[in-house]
């Protein structure tokens, strides 16, 4: 019988497939059972998205609109889906750790178990700045730009599309210095030369600015870029703590 060795334990791979089968059946069924829950609750989910447009009066009944029949259940589909992933994330998050725990060493596995709530923190935060700070100021400049010429009426497969996007890769950006501090801890990378990397990392940050937000202001792409920055000065610090860290077991196997 063929096997795999985990932390020097012989572990046959039918036991080992069937783990992962396990644990991947009741993802799924709690990715369902989530998705089916905002579902339910798709209204206020959508009402919750359309908070920061609703403020501006410039909205025609401060509402958006649907142009195709199947547009509405189809964003209500969508909407409920990526909830639904995003409530159950943590108990993926945990399956997918208890799956790669026993071939990790006990080091290995304080540090999974401490970042991998840090990280979800992390990528909440993100959305969170991206709700309450990015969105409005964006929305508020593409309703005030051309309002003279046309009406500015909201479809809502457009807008949710355009706030989960926003959402997700603000999510993705706030998790910068936990990426730096892993590729530190992994000796690909080094404060130093992190720090030496500083000027391409602001033009990287100005050029993601763009390429996130939904308008060509520089003023909401700045907000996008200096984040980006100080998130970047933060892994830069972490990668220090990875290097000492580094050093003080190669001090110890002395």
């Amino acid at each position: 019988m063929k096997t795999i060795k985990l932390n020097d334990n012989p572990i046959p791979i039918s036991d080992h497939l069937k783990e992962l089968r396990k644990r991947i059946t009741w993802s799924v069924i709690v990715i369902i059972l989530s998705t089916t829950i905002a579902f339910i609750f798709h209204q206020q989910i959508l009402e919750t998205l359309m908070n920061p447009a609703q403020q501006f009066s410039e909205i025609p009944n401060q509402k958006p609109v649907y142009t195709e029949l199947t547009e509405y259940i189809g964003v209500a589909m969508k909407v409920s889906l990526l909830s639904g992933f995003s409530i159950s994330l943590p108990f993926l998050l945990y399956q997918l750790t208890m799956f790669l725990s026993p071939g990790l060493s006990s080091k290995e596995k304080k540090y999974l178990y401490i970042l991998l709530p840090i990280s979800i923190l992390a990528f909440i935060c993100g959305a969170l700045f991206g709700y309450r700070i990015l969105f409005p100021p964006a929305i508020n400049f593409l309703l005030n730009f051309g309002n003279d010429v046309a009406t500015p009426y909201i479809r809502i497969g457009n807008y949710t599309s355009l706030m989960l996007s926003l959402l997700f890769w603000m999510g993705i950006v706030f998790e910068t210095p936990i990426v730096l501090f892993f590729l530190a801890k992994l000796g690909i990378v080094t404060s130093s030369f992190l720090a030496k990397q500083r000027r391409f990392a602001i033009v990287i940050a100005f050029i993601l600015g763009a390429i996130i937000t939904p308008t060509f202001d520089p003023v909401n792409q700045t907000l996008v870029a200096i984040p980006i920055i100080i998130l970047y000065e933060i892994g830069i610090w972490t990668s220090k703590f990875a290097k000492n860290d580094k050093k003080k077991l190669k001090n110890l196997n002395k």
